[in-house]
């Protein structure tokens, strides 16, 4: 396991004896390198002392060239253990007695060399001048001795060190394992109250405070977070619970919506067909009346012309022109009401094609006219030929009947490509146009916004449109301003539409 892994106490319990340990170690080192220095420091004073005394001793020898009384002061040095050879040199250098008398050539210098004591080689060497008085020098003594000394005191105390780290590094884990408890407690508390809160979703368990240090301002902020947190969950719960009421409210307000909304579609749907039903049974009764008025009235002017006056022959041919309104208003009525009724037979409609046929119509019909017409090629839809016939008849011909007052007439059938991707279709044309804040009416059965004797009509046409362009899935609306010309727009749904181009004839 990584350290940043470990347990809180493990990791103040390891830092404690970390830090423990390396004080203790510096100490340690501190204390064998005192020694060490102070050992070599005696080792070295104790020899100079001594040195001093057997130079001090060894004049009359190197005086007179004594060799028997020179080793015999150099043989007092078997006393010492730590000694290990000794010589005394005359004035020209040369060796007059050692120690131990058979010294070999390693333990004693061949040559003189300077005054002063060293350690070198592992010993501890040192050339003494050997003089009388003010005298001039007799010669040099020369004294080695071993470091044991230096050797059992660095020993002693490296194990007094290791025993002294030993003991305190127990001491010191004891006293981090009874201590850390003060600061992981803390730290602890407050990792389990959060994992309580984060796990069981309970915001109000507080954590307990252990004093008014850093960890106790940390606990205090920790609490305050919590109850913070509860009191948001409860003002959340109360929104909840007063949005799901009013979401329940509002969902039986709608239910009931709903039902009330299904009654009156059932009720509009039950009373359309009865008005339908009713339209087309009083459009066709109305028929055969309006056929024999027609009828009496064509025999009166054909066979009693000449008994007629003037007057009277206005009044019958008044008759007349009124029966054939009625005529057409009953057929547009029929056919308002077959819309609504007959099935759809949806299939390709090539629109351009059917605009040509019905404005050839109105040509032979009017041949005195101008028009120019202007259909846009390619323009094929799914739906149904014969509605989308009559809706493109009844454009067409109000077109054609709103530029009638115009010298050269101008019709067109287009198509165009709206901002959201829709094929818009449109019949434009400039002849008197409308008020546009009178647009809204225009759909409506029997809305006229112009006077009968100007443009004659029964009122009903756009209406027509608008029920085939809504049973197609699509829209119509309508642009003008007046002696403008007018734009009836309309789309369709599920259409395949292609590439388009003008064509005037």
């Amino acid at each position: 396991m990584a350290i940043r892994d470990w347990p809180i106490k493990r990791k103040l319990t390891a830092i404690l004896l970390l830090i423990s340990g390396l004080v203790l170690v510096l100490t340690s080192a501190a204390f064998v390198t005192y020694q060490v220095v102070t050992f070599r420091q005696t080792m070295r004073n104790n020899l100079a002392t001594r040195s001093r005394i057997l130079a001090a001793n060894s004049t009359a020898a190197l005086a007179f060239a004594n060799e028997a009384d020179a080793t015999e002061i150099l043989a007092a040095l078997k006393y010492d253990p730590h000694m290990v050879a000794a010589a005394l040199y005359t004035q020209d250098g040369r060796v007059l007695a050692t120690y131990p008398v058979a010294a070999s050539a390693d333990l004693i210098p061949a040559a003189l060399q300077p005054d002063g004591y060293r350690f070198e080689r592992g010993r501890l060497v040192g050339f003494t001048p050997v003089a009388q008085g003010g005298n001039e020098r007799l010669g040099t003594l020369y004294l080695a001795s071993d470091t044991k000394a230096v050797s059992d005191a660095l020993r002693l105390s490296g194990i007094i060190a290791v025993v002294v780290l030993a003991i305190a590094m127990l001491a010191a884990y004891a006293l981090a394992a009874a201590l850390q408890g003060r600061i992981s407690a803390p730290i602890l508390a407050l990792a389990d109250t959060a994992k309580v809160a984060s796990t069981g979703q309970d915001y109000s368990v507080r954590a307990p405070k252990f004093g008014e240090d850093e960890l106790g301002v940390l606990t205090d902020a920790f609490n305050e977070m919590l109850r913070r947190i509860e009191q948001q969950k409860q003002e959340l719960q109360q929104h909840a619970l007063g949005l799901e009421q009013r979401v329940a409210e509002r969902t039986q307000e709608l239910e009931h919506r709903n039902e009330q909304l299904k009654r009156n579609a059932a009720e509009l749907l039950a009373s359309n067909t009865e008005l339908d039903a009713f339209a087309y049974s009083v459009s066709h009764d109305l028929r055969a009346p309006l056929r024999s008025i027609d009828g009496f009235s064509q025999v009166l002017l054909e066979g009693s012309a000449a008994k007629l006056d003037e007057t009277d022959r206005g009044h019958l041919e008044r008759i007349t022109l009124g029966v054939r309104q009625m005529h057409r208003l009953i057929n547009d009525l029929l056919n308002l009401s077959t819309i609504v009724r007959a099935p759809l037979h949806a299939g390709v409609v090539d629109l351009g094609q059917l605009a040509q046929e019905i404005l050839q119509e109105l040509r032979e019909r009017a041949p005195e006219r101008r028009v120019e017409c202007v259909i846009a090629e390619g323009i094929k839809v799914q739906g149904d030929a014969g509605l989308l016939r009559l809706a493109l008849e009844n454009l067409l011909s109000n077109a054609w009947k709103f530029t009638g007052a115009r010298e050269q007439a101008h019709i067109t059938l287009g198509a165009r490509r709206d901002d959201e991707g829709r094929d818009v279709y449109y019949v434009r044309d400039d002849g008197a146009g409308f008020d546009p804040q009178y647009a809204d009416k225009l759909f409506s059965p029997f809305q006229r916004l112009h006077p009968q004797t100007q443009f004659p009509g029964t009122g009903i046409g756009l209406a027509t449109v608008q029920r085939i362009i809504h049973r197609h899935g699509g829209e119509i609306w309508a642009e003008s301003s007046v002696d403008r010309g007018a734009c009836f727009y309309f789309t369709l749904a599920e259409m395949a539409c292609g590439h388009f181009s003008e064509r005037s004839y």
